[in-house]
């Protein structure tokens, strides 16, 4: 990572996601995910999808779109982690703890 910038914006998503989350709307393609009447296996169905494209553009060596399906995949673990009510400053302190 390059700096304490790349690093802000999952804070912002993450912020952005709250957000959503409390105050639902309509128009949000998060809010709809997070209200769903399948519930939290709707977000999950979603990782699953986007952890399959990852791996198929990482596989295939195209590096555009692994980063396209890398920054969809980040955002649906964040919002999964938002439908199972883990918060996002628990999984950071987890990393830090691996991080010896």
């Amino acid at each position: 990572m390059k700096g304490s910038g790349d690093t802000a914006i999952i804070a912002e998503i993450w912020s952005v996601i709250q957000e959503r989350a409390k105050n639902p709307s309509e128009e949000s393609y998060t809010s709809r995910l997070l209200a769903d009447n399948k519930g939290i296996d709707k977000v999950l169905e979603k990782v699953g999808e986007e952890s399959t494209e990852f791996i198929i553009a990482a596989k295939n060596g195209v590096k555009e779109r692994t980063v396209e399906e890398a920054s969809d995949l980040l955002f649906h673990l964040l919002v999964a982690l938002r439908a199972a009510d883990i918060d996002l400053s628990d999984v950071m302190r987890e990393l830090k703890l691996r991080r010896r």
